[in-house]
């Protein structure tokens, strides 16, 4: 199953040119990998795999900063319900909607016994899902692991030791460069 989604983001999601990341930083390739999760073959296999990751951890939640993360969180949650298994899914937004109900967290609402795994496309500094986990803090909500379908090995990982937060990814920037 990796080795189907790693083909699968090489030829549908990677690029090698000069762009500025999410984290203003300049880099030479780039990882598009909604390419992948909003395909059905994509988010089959991205899901199965970080299933596998999480499925002894018994998480309550799983969630993380849109836009990267939706597809998946979706993916997850409707693979926890053909494995009989029970999973609330969440997106963190940037920040707070301007109406409505003004939520910076958005999905079922979450307390402090959940057991919140969150999750993100491609990380470099590990930025966004940082928000995300501040989020989750902020209202008490216990992290119990993060997540990414690809680190770019650029200070993610490290960020999440810091925060003592256990910290996974599927594939890291040795896999394609």
């Amino acid at each position: 199953m990796k080795e189907e989604l790693l083909k699968m983001i090489k030829k549908e999601a990677f690029f090698k040119k000069r762009i500025t990341l999410s984290s203003g930083k300049i880099s030479n390739y780039y990882i598009d990998i909604r390419r992948v999760s909003l395909t059905s073959k994509g988010l089959y296999l991205i899901s199965h795999l970080i299933w596998d990751m999480i499925k002894k951890d018994n998480p309550t939640a799983i969630g993380g900063p849109t836009l990267g993360a939706d597809p998946i969180i979706g993916g997850i949650c409707l693979l926890a319900s053909v494995k009989k298994r029970s999973i609330k899914g969440f997106i963190v937004r940037k920040k707070p909607k301007a109406h409505g109900h003004q939520n910076l967290i958005e999905g079922k609402k979450l307390t402090s016994k959940d057991k919140a795994v969150i999750i993100d496309d491609v990380t470099t500094t590990g930025s966004s899902l940082i928000n995300a986990y501040l989020a989750l803090k902020k209202y008490k909500i216990p992290v119990i692991k993060a997540i990414s379908v690809v680190d770019r090995d650029e200070g993610a990982k490290e960020a999440f030791q810091k925060l003592r937060c256990p910290f996974a990814s599927i594939f890291t920037k040795k896999d394609f460069i």
